[in-house]
């Protein structure tokens, strides 16, 4: 089979086509026939850096999985072949990665593909979602009127986020950049919009808390300002964050008695912790698919499989809006 596969650690073009041997699902194990995946700036991480989550070299990466099963190791109930799938499953220490014409996964982290999604938008949702998911509903425990600040609404977890906190009856404000990405926001379903760079946190909060402060916020940024998180919650509030590989002053967590959850979704993979709650969220982020409560926003260029070196310059250079997602299989390139 194909894949893109690295050699070394580095620069988007380190990533050159290889044929290798088709993979053979274990136990518990399905074989998946990639249709389609996407960027994630993990990926990204993963593919410069080759931090100890990093497969071996020679590697393939890419952690989302979109497509059709083609076999099943011996312990499989739930799915059969021809199966339409999906799930984060893929691209880590012990793995191998989606971008290929075939991979295989642990049948317990993948969940069925929505009836009505799109190959394309499918392949878009599986980080993003689980990683919203875990912050929002898991760990926030969003409840119906909950007021929530979410910084970056229009990134690849921020425009999701949204999605989710709305499905739970949240209002939600978001932090963008310009006035293109607040109308994505709000297309998104955001209540408030936030220029973050023509106003203070101390200014959005008294405008849109009376002072208060937010019941929740969550930085789906990946940035390291956790201390404009904690000064626009509230006293009691909870703050949420993707990232947190860096130094901080938590003393504001202690003076308004905050709670803090750090978000790393890959944990299931890495750990074996249960992993099957990641497709008990695929398949309610599908229902709410359903109810048109949840759609991805897809970024307008298009990537086949050999083109995963652009498709993550593209991402890294900051000039997708939406996913960036890689058409694998023609069901994928045709759409």
């Amino acid at each position: 089979m194909e894949v893109q596969q690295i050699r070394e650690f580095g620069t988007p073009d380190v990533f050159e086509a290889a044929e290798v041997a088709l993979p053979q699902p274990g136990p518990g194990q399905i074989r998946v026939r990639q249709i389609a995946s996407s960027v994630n700036p993990v990926d990204t991480k993963l593919r410069t850096a080759g931090p100890a989550i990093a497969p071996a070299l020679p590697a393939v990466l890419g952690c989302d999985v979109a497509g059709e099963v083609d076999a099943v190791g011996d312990n499989v109930r739930r799915f059969a072949v021809g199966d339409a799938v999906y799930g984060c499953a893929a691209g880590l220490v012990g793995r191998g990665g989606a971008y290929g014409e075939y991979v295989v996964v642990d049948a317990e982290l993948m969940a069925f593909k929505p009836a009505d999604l799109g190959w394309r938008e499918t392949a878009a949702l599986p980080l993003v979602t689980i990683t919203a998911w875990e912050a929002l509903v898991d760990r926030a425990r969003l409840v119906p009127g909950d007021h929530v600040l979410i910084h970056g609404g229009a990134g690849g977890v921020g425009h999701i986020a949204i999605q989710i906190a709305k499905a739970q009856g949240a209002r939600v404000a978001t932090t963008v950049s310009s006035a293109d990405k607040a109308a994505i926001a709000r297309r998104c379903g955001a209540d408030e919009t936030i220029h973050y760079r023509e106003e203070s946190v101390a200014d959005y909060v008294d405008r849109l808390t009376e002072g208060r402060g937010f019941d929740v916020v969550f930085d789906a940024t990946g940035g390291s300002d956790i201390a404009k998180s904690f000064e626009a919650v509230r006293v009691n509030g909870q703050v949420a964050t993707i990232v947190s590989q860096y130094e901080a002053d938590l003393t504001p967590m202690h003076t308004k008695s905050l709670t803090l959850h750090t978000i790393f979704m890959l944990t299931a993979m890495l750990n074996g912790v249960n992993p099957a709650h990641h497709a008990e969220i695929l398949t309610k982020a599908g229902a709410l698919m359903a109810a048109g409560q949840l759609m991805p926003l897809i970024d307008e260029r298009r990537f086949n499989l050999g083109d995963v070196g652009a498709a993550h310059a593209h991402l890294e250079a900051g000039a997708a809006i939406g996913k960036v997602v890689i058409d694998i299989a023609d069901e994928a390139r045709n759409a």
